[in-house]
């Protein structure tokens, strides 16, 4: 079996204001790398239209509607200071939500080992009800809550190692005992949350890193602080928020990690779904504003994923 990555061109029509670190670039930068020799061994899937339905998995109906509603039919909407919709956003969403459910259910039906979803916007700082930080659905929550719908899944791991505390999948995750949210990321940076007293109710495990901090450090926190909670969890899927704005070129955060960090806790966490999980992994993007360290940091974890 393989590794499948899940990408569509309407990924490209959510557009931002000039200037705008999340912008189209960045799939466009994924897609050249993707398409090197080395990667013509994976699975490719054009992500399926996603619905409203889906995204209700993680947030109220009337947040799914006044998001729908807000998609403008020209220009820009802004929702604030950093989170906007142009015309594809909506259209982008739901591709972005049918991918990741999609990516669940090859894992789930043994045609593919783990999957990597190339996806935007991105969504882990999308809270139950308000869209932020770039983000306007929780993907990595609707796949949670899709895997355990569709599945029967009793327990999902989530890690995220983006350079920013997934506050939206920490909050919608909060008291929720079947899903375990684990985050390394830069403290104090935005969204101001993640320190390590955040638990839940025992399923939240933040182990934050200062600036400055680099491989060592990063290394030394998944080690102590999170891996070993993920396996002692036995979780049925591992979903990876998979941020890579912790390098050290990326312009929105001042950690220090490159590509062999990556390589190694993707390979670190396929070790815990290879003992505990029938080697079911989904990563789903997120964060990476430096087009050259996202590109060479997605190739450092998909050549990862594919060695499985």
């Amino acid at each position: 079996m393989s590794t499948l990555l899940i990408h569509h061109p309407s990924f490209l029509d959510h557009v931002t204001p000039l200037g705008h670190p999340e912008r189209p670039d960045r799939i466009r930068a994924i897609d050249r790398i993707l398409e090197h020799e080395r990667f013509q061994a994976l699975e490719r899937e054009l992500a399926p239209l996603g619905s409203p339905e889906m995204a209700a998995l993680a947030h109220p109906e009337a947040f799914v509607a006044d998001i729908e509603a807000g998609a403008p039919t020209e220009g820009l909407t802004r929702i604030d200071a950093d989170t906007v919709m142009s015309p594809g956003s909506w259209q982008a969403s739901m591709r972005g939500l049918g991918g990741v459910t999609a990516a669940v259910d090859e894992v789930f039906a043994g045609k593919v080992k783990n999957a990597f979803c190339a996806i935007r916007p991105p969504g882990h700082h999308a809270e139950k009800d308000r869209a932020m930080g770039f983000c306007l659905f929780n993907n990595i929550a609707v796949a949670a809550r899709w895997a355990q719908k569709k599945h029967g899944v009793e327990r999902v791991a989530i890690m995220d190692f983006d350079v920013h505390h997934g506050n939206g999948t920490q909050d919608i995750f909060w008291s929720d005992k079947s899903v375990m949210y684990t985050s390394t990321h830069q403290m104090p940076l935005y969204p101001g949350t993640g320190a390590p007293n955040e638990t839940g109710v025992g399923n939240i495990v933040n182990a934050p890193l200062s600036a400055g901090d680099g491989g060592a450090e990063f290394r030394e926190a998944m080690e102590v602080a999170i891996l070993p909670r993920i396996a002692d969890f036995r979780p049925d899927l591992i979903l990876i928020s998979a941020g890579f704005d912790a390098h050290h070129r990326d312009p929105l955060g001042s950690i220090n990690l490159v590509e062999a960090d990556y390589a190694w806790v993707t390979a670190k966490l396929m070790d815990i779904a290879n003992d505990c999980c029938q080697d079911r992994v989904v990563s789903i993007l997120e964060g990476g504003y430096d087009l050259e360290g996202l590109a060479r940091s997605v190739a450092a974890h998909v050549m990862t994923l594919m060695r499985a």
